[in-house]
């Protein structure tokens, strides 16, 4: 047979198209020639496949051979495609059979030895995979990874022999077992009662872990703004099947995953103030997922707000409403999910100390409103819990850190109050929009006016007027009530506006 047909899978941001590699065997002079969009990379693997074939064993044949890559107005990139190659030139020379392939997936590069080494992207190719119903041959580094999609039977692959031997039916493959997500077996996550004192930032954070919003804190350098941030992810409930798939498909695109490498627990990201716009929401020539996709359902944490361009932070505005990005190229659109949580902290002016009581602080008036102009209302009124960090006292630092709660004691609160929000809503607190939110929260006329009053009087907007119903809400699900009412309310009141701002 001199025409082989290959299935195989592309990568266009979190999604895998199915690719079908042609290749086939003519009269003329010896050549190689691959068609189908193919970038630097994938024609390069002309001579990958050809030393790859002669050092496993097997004959390169001396004909015309053309490879095609459908559909052709699909861009391929990469070395994913050698594997698929390699196959579909020993089954057109006659080396292999083609019945096997017709039920079966090829992905991996070749070395020049003819070993298999593991590209990126594999999940969501597995995820494809199953759902067309095939079977995945694949690098043995990549087999746990792919495991992850359950049903789908996935065939590691040391070196293009063993393929071949598969394939004949001599010595087949053995199946890969998915792992499984047990969240026991996370790394140690920083422990919240090592934190003395701030009980009210501690509330905050109890807070935002358990209806999902996002969180600035301000205060004067050394009061532990960065360490209560980094105890946010041990408040969280972990991560569910559903959303460790996706987490570990925006991962796998990005090539932070790997057999011994698989999310365990939610993400945190925490870019320097340095980042660019692209290594924040993605980008590229071929995109890529940022540090938004990459926090998808963790948390991003960015330190020294105001440091950070001021480009960079408008960016973030539209994804936190939506939840998504979307990259717009020339040739393509590529869009990746980005449900993050935002936790942000910084100084209140460029010396730090502006509102203390010693009068520290030498900064003018304008010096502080410029500092904080670098900051812009909208992507402030995004943020739900504001509140200013005071310096820890000399009493709470020699107190014995043993006396706080521990960071399990605040996750079960946080996961009762989450099991009430999704028993009642399907969704979290920072998701309940329109109607549903209304409904949820169940407010008074009196409580209703009083909240009118209060947006009036400290000149918020109508978002800022729904975030604060979503945090009255998540308070009264922590302390399980089924209305919101006053008290709750002036809680959630409490924390915004609360960051010592000049007048």
């Amino acid at each position: 047979m001199s025409l082989a047909i290959i299935h195989t899978r592309a990568q266009v941001g979190i999604d895998a198209p199915a690719v079908t590699i042609e290749v086939h065997l003519s009269g003329g002079l010896p050549s190689l020639s691959i068609v189908g969009l193919a970038e630097k990379a994938v024609n390069e693997s002309k001579e990958r496949v050809r030393s790859a074939l002669l050092n496993a064993g097997f004959d390169f044949p001396a004909r015309r051979i053309t490879v095609n890559m459908a559909p052709a107005d699909l861009p391929k990139e990469g070395g994913r495609f050698d594997l698929a190659i390699a196959v579909g030139i020993m089954v057109a020379s006659g080396q292999l059979p083609a019945e096997p392939l017709q039920t079966l997936e090829l992905l991996g590069e070749l070395a020049l030895s003819g070993q298999l080494r593991a590209v990126r992207g594999v999940l969501p190719a597995a995820l494809a995979c199953r759902e067309a119903g095939r079977q995945l041959l694949l690098p043995l580094d990549n087999g746990a990874e792919a495991a992850l999609a359950r049903g789908l039977e996935v065939l590691p692959a040391a070196d293009l022999l063993g393929v071949a031997l598969h394939l004949r039916g001599e010595q087949r493959l053995p199946s890969c077992e998915a792992a499984g997500y047990d969240p026991e077996r996370a790394s140690p996550l920083p422990e919240l009662s090592d934190v003395k004192g701030q009980p009210q930032a501690k509330r905050a954070l109890e807070i935002a872990a358990a209806g999902g919003h996002n969180l600035l804190f301000s205060g004067v350098p050394g009061s532990g703004k960065s360490m209560l941030a980094h105890r946010l992810q041990g408040l969280l409930p972990p991560l569910t099947e559903q959303e460790l798939l996706e987490v570990a498909a925006i991962h796998s695109v990005a090539g932070l995953i790997g057999s011994d490498q698989l999310p365990q627990s939610r993400p945190y990201r925490a870019p320097h103030h340095s980042a660019s716009a692209a290594a924040m929401v993605g980008g590229g020539s071929q995109p890529r997922p940022g540090e938004i996709s990459l926090a998808h359902f963790g948390v991003l944490f960015l330190d020294e707000l105001p440091e950070f361009n001021r480009q960079v932070l408008e960016v973030l505005r539209e994804p936190l409403e939506t939840g998504e990005i979307l990259i717009a190229r020339a040739a393509r659109r590529t869009q990746f999910p980005a449900r993050f949580q935002l936790v942000a902290a910084m100084n209140p002016c460029p010396c730090g100390f502006y509102g203390e009581p010693d009068n520290r602080c030498r900064c003018s008036p304008d010096q502080v409103r410029r500092y904080q102009g670098r900051i812009s209302g909208p992507l402030l009124d995004r943020i739900d819990l504001q509140l200013r960090v005071p310096a820890p006292t000399r009493a709470e630092l020699l107190a014995d850190h043993a006396d706080g709660e521990t960071s399990f004691q605040v996750r079960q609160r946080v996961a009762a109050a989450r099991k009430r929000q999704l028993a009642r809503q399907g969704c979290a607190n920072h998701a309940l929009a329109g109607p549903e939110l209304e409904q949820a929260c169940g407010l008074s006329e009196a409580d209703r006016h009083m909240l009118l009053d209060a947006i009036e009087r400290l000149r918020l907007s109508a978002r800022a007027y729904h975030r604060l119903m979503r945090v009255a809400r998540t308070i009264a699900d922590l302390a399980g009530e089924d209305r919101v009412g006053q008290p709750q309310l002036l809680e959630a009141l409490s924390y915004r506006g609360g960051l010592g701002l000049p007048g």
